[in-house]
């Protein structure tokens, strides 16, 4: 699968000082830019855009996915963050969430990379309940899942491309896709 955008290049992602949470870095990164290809396929017109009146706005899942991911981090995980009332870039256009969210991105990687074993399995305050650090940080990257498939719904429903973010989609495929479809696809070993 090749990305369309690279927010965060290969060679950005610093090395973990223990290789066994390198892939933590890796999946930051990757789901980082998978953010901001979704988003990257909204225009400035599409920000008010929701599917239901009981449904959030592109502008205010972009606002969540910022501001969450922020407290996230710092709240719960323990990083060094901006203050709540900078993680909004000034401009809001899906362009200006995309870079800002990379902008805040890049120092997080920076900060985890050194971390250690004892410290991601630190006990630690997550709203009513207490997790290891690690746990956390899958429960953040589940949740930024969550809002970028929301996104990929409301792509679609505005008659928008939905790019590739795991393989191919019915707007974006390549030689060599091989999506699992069919008993066929999933029997191979």
């Amino acid at each position: 699968m090749t990305d369309h955008f690279k927010g965060i290049s290969d060679s950005e992602i610093p090395r973990a000082s223990e290789p066994i949470f390198q892939h933590l870095l890796n999946t930051y990164a990757s789901e980082t830019n998978k953010v901001v290809s979704v988003w990257l396929g909204f225009s400035a017109d599409d920000m008010s855009f929701r599917p239901h009146d009981r449904s959030s706005t592109v502008e205010a899942i972009m606002k969540h996915q910022l501001l969450s991911e922020r407290r996230f981090f710092g709240e719960f995980i323990g990083l060094p963050e901006p203050p709540a009332s900078e993680a909004i870039p000034k401009k809001l256009t899906p362009e200006a969430y995309a870079e800002r969210l990379v902008e805040l991105a890049r120092p997080r990687l920076d900060f985890i990379a050194d971390k250690n074993e004892a410290w991601w399995l630190e006990q630690r305050p997550f709203f009513d309940v207490v997790r290891e650090r690690i746990w956390i940080f899958w429960r953040r990257v589940l949740h930024t899942a969550h809002h970028r498939t929301q996104l990929t719904v409301y792509l679609r429903l505005l008659g928008k491309a939905v790019p590739s973010t795991y393989g191919p989609t019915a707007d974006v495929t390549w030689e060599g896709a091989d999506p699992t479809q069919t008993v066929e696809a999933a029997s191979r070993k």
